[in-house]
């Protein structure tokens, strides 16, 4: 019983026969319209994200499998916060904020990769996703969060494996997310006012000493980079000066 596999990359529910998978599905005399959609049904939750799948045939039979595996814990959490990225500086920003049952939604469809042997243990690891990324838990920075779930705060949703929100539950993220979104922006605006206020203050000062004045100043550098001078590097010896 001879059995190959066709290795692709596809945005989930979005499979099509175009290439790659029609091209490589084609030789294995497989239905490649059966194939996509049953591929769309199993991917259908990862709408907007890149998903690993395997489709694995019987030469002999045509009779197939199809193996899906999961994006990054860091993927889906952004998926669920609704945003495009993590926070640039995540002990400082707070990008989002995210339910317990989310939580636990990404928990279980990352189950078989994660390192925990009991929901409770996976549902950390998800938090300490979190806490790289600057997405915060039931409204506490995902540090508390995980010692919350630690000391059994969650126990309880965690037990029944709860993943469902309400739409006021939703919309109240929602709400709270473009409420971080904008203080994000104002800090930053109020940080790059303050540090180009120091560099014209400034100007003629060796690049050492600007950079200097900001980090005194607590600018993140982020934006120290963005508008000091850059510091110019030292002749190599025996060069020309």
């Amino acid at each position: 019983m001879a059995k190959e596999s066709v290795d692709v990359l596809i945005e989930g529910g979005k499979a099509t026969a175009a290439p790659p998978l029609g091209p490589a599905l084609g030789p294995l005399g497989v239905n490649i319209g059966k194939v996509v959609s049953d591929i769309n049904k199993k991917t259908e939750s990862f709408k907007g994200m890149q998903v690993p799948v395997k489709v694995t045939v019987d030469t002999s039979t045509k009779e197939y499998e199809i193996t899906v595996g999961t994006p990054p814990a860091s993927a889906l959490v952004k998926k669920e916060a609704g945003i495009e990225k993590g926070a640039s500086n995540p002990l400082e920003e707070k990008v989002a904020d995210l339910k317990i049952e989310q939580v636990i939604k990404i928990a279980k469809m990352k189950s078989d990769s994660l390192l925990g042997k009991n929901m409770k243990e996976k549902v950390k690891e998800i938090i300490g996703t979190c806490q790289s990324m600057g997405v915060m838990v039931e409204g506490l920075p995902a540090h508390d969060a995980f010692l919350a779930v630690q000391a059994g705060k969650f126990d309880a949703p965690i037990k029944a494996e709860k993943t469902e929100l309400t739409a006021e539950e939703k919309k109240k993220l929602d709400e709270e997310r473009n409420r971080l979104q904008e203080e994000i922006k104002t800090k930053r605006e109020e940080y790059l006012a303050k540090a180009k206020s120091i560099v014209a203050s400034l100007v003629g000062k060796p690049a050492s000493e600007i950079r200097k004045k900001l980090v005194e100043a607590e600018i993140p550098t982020l934006i120290i980079n963005e508008v000091a001078p850059v510091e110019k590097e030292a002749p190599a010896a025996g060069g020309k000066k």
